[in-house]
């Protein structure tokens, strides 16, 4: 995309990264991570482009405050949980500040905080452009609130046309990837914009968007504050719960050369840490060269000095010397050399955390084909805890269409004696139990059949879009049943004596922090 702008004069666009969100129960217990001080990620991405493109861009944070103010109430599982925004007063932004404005709008939790400062901006007359996965799967409370338009592209090709086209000048290029209140949409380019194209961004940039803090909790103080570094963009897969597949971007990646320029700016910034964040780093292992490129992308950290974090999730049966491919003859033996690449962790560098999406590894035919087998994942897992890694996050979801108290009480019984033979590799292990509730995403097969099904017990999307606030019945359990079976599995390991390095779950206070 050209970046040479029309405009005599910069025009002002201010970018807003809203309040976070809170529910409180009446004992005073906030039942959400409340993600305040972490690391701004596509942001970065944002602000460099626009300004890269004749705007003056600038970026107004308010999650990074202490203020808090009641919006409202929902019932859940029995209570009254107060919805809470966490950060900085909305109505102290000047609605008139800037020409323009872009909010983005990624979750669905959050979707009427989102809607409050749309409302609160519309006052000043500017026009408001609006992005992210929770606008494009529903505009409609979005447009109710005042957007003036939604990008319904996640590569950013269509931000600067955008941008022109409100402000009132002929955009650089015609209009793609948007939606406009009375139904009119452009397409999405074709082929979307690649992260090797994005433009790299100033120090002043990058250190804006660093985060000091991981998860909204306590982090080992060595590694903050944390950089991030957007790889890739799209995914090979089809799993029923993402949205990924429905952006149509096809999967894009920076070269090795790039990402390794993207971690030393960050680290120029001032980072002591980078979270990678991807749809799917692996996905370059599907393509000619792609585990050379994994290799070079870790040495490279390595050799500046910059440990990684893979908090989104690297899927562990492309770290298989079948390559994550789902051939029935597939070899599952783990990749050594790209285990260690990736996890290895020598007290200095490389990879310092990891998030296991091991969803639900044990049980029948497995909901997403990514998933390894049940003795091969275990497999895998050994591999890494042998390589170093400090901190495991062991993702589980409850709450499967099928999920009962026979099954789940199966599958802690598993997580435990996992648990148990990898802390006998390395007694210092972190092993965290993630336990996440099902929250389905307007637009995804999941999404579809929980509704036909009419399993959805919450609607309230305050409840829904919260991992930690259970919506769903399962054909065997009730919504507030796989809560109690989040709570327990979420315990796993709290009676450890040793002091932890990390608080995964944030602020959420429902689980207790002291001792996990």
């Amino acid at each position: 995309m050209p970046l040479e702008s029309s405009f005599t004069n910069r025009p002002t666009i201010g970018l807003l990264e809203t309040p976070s969100l809170g529910l409180h129960d009446p004992t005073g217990r906030n039942w959400t991570a409340l993600l305040k001080r972490n690391p701004i990620l596509s942001k970065q991405v944002l602000l460099t482009h626009l300004q890269a493109g004749g705007f003056d861009a600038q970026l107004i944070h308010l999650r990074d405050g202490e203020y808090e103010e009641e919006f409202g109430q929902v019932a859940w599982k029995g209570m009254t949980l107060k919805k809470v925004y966490s950060g900085k007063k909305i109505w102290d932004v000047d609605p008139q500040a800037y020409d323009a404005w872009g909010v983005t709008a990624n979750f669905m939790q959050e979707r009427e905080i989102v809607c409050m400062a749309i409302e609160h901006l519309s006052k000043g007359g500017k026009p408001i452009v609006i992005g992210g996965s929770d606008a494009i799967a529903t505009p409609e409370p979005y447009f109710q609130a005042g957007a003036t338009v939604i990008v319904v592209d996640k590569s950013g090709a269509a931000n600067l046309s955008i941008f022109d086209h409100v402000l009132g000048q002929t955009p650089r290029e015609p209009l793609n990837g948007v939606i406009f209140p009375d139904g009119t949409s452009y397409p999405k380019k074709n082929p979307a914009m690649s992260p090797q194209d994005w433009i790299l961004p100033s120090v002043e940039i990058a250190r804006q968007c660093l985060g000091t803090e991981y998860s909204g909790g306590r982090f080992i103080e060595d590694l903050l504050p944390l950089g991030s570094v957007f790889s890739d963009i799209g995914c090979d897969r089809t799993c029923d719960f993402c949205q990924t597949p429905t952006y149509g971007t096809g999967y894009r990646r920076m070269t090795p050369e790039r990402t390794l320029e993207w971690l030393a700016l960050q680290k120029e910034a001032g980072a002591k840490s980078t979270i990678m964040i991807a749809d799917q780093f692996l996905g370059r292992i599907l393509f000619p060269g792609g585990r050379e490129e994994i290799l070079e992308i870790t040495r490279g950290a390595r050799e500046m000095g910059m440990p990684l974090l893979w908090p989104n999730g690297l899927e562990l049966r492309k770290a298989t010397l079948g390559r994550g491919r789902n051939f029935e003859d597939s070899d599952l033996t783990p990749d050594e050399e790209l285990v260690e690449a990736l996890w290895g962790w020598d007290g200095k560098v490389g990879g310092f955390l990891a998030y296991v999406p091991a969803e639900r590894p044990v049980v029948g035919k497995q909901p997403y084909a990514k998933i390894l087998p049940w003795q091969q994942h275990c497999n895998m897992l050994r591999s890494i805890v042998r390589a170093g890694l400090p901190i495991l996050v062991y993702g589980v979801i409850v709450g499967l269409a099928q999920d009962s108290h026979e099954e789940l009480l199966y599958l802690e019984e598993s997580i435990l004696e996992l648990r148990q033979d990898l802390m006998s590799i390395n007694p210092d292990l972190e092993f965290q139990v993630a336990s996440f509730s099902i929250s389905p995403f307007p637009g995804t097969p999941q999404w579809d059949y929980l509704t036909k099904a009419d399993l959805l017990r919450i609607e309230d999307p305050a409840v829904v879009g919260e991992f930690w606030t259970a919506s769903c019945d399962t054909h065997h359990m009730s919504y507030q049943e796989v809560s109690d079976w989040q709570l327990r599995l979420a315990e796993i390991g709290k009676y450890d004596s040793k002091p932890k390095l990390l608080n995964y779950h944030g602020k959420l206070t429902v689980v207790p922090t002291g001792d996990r």
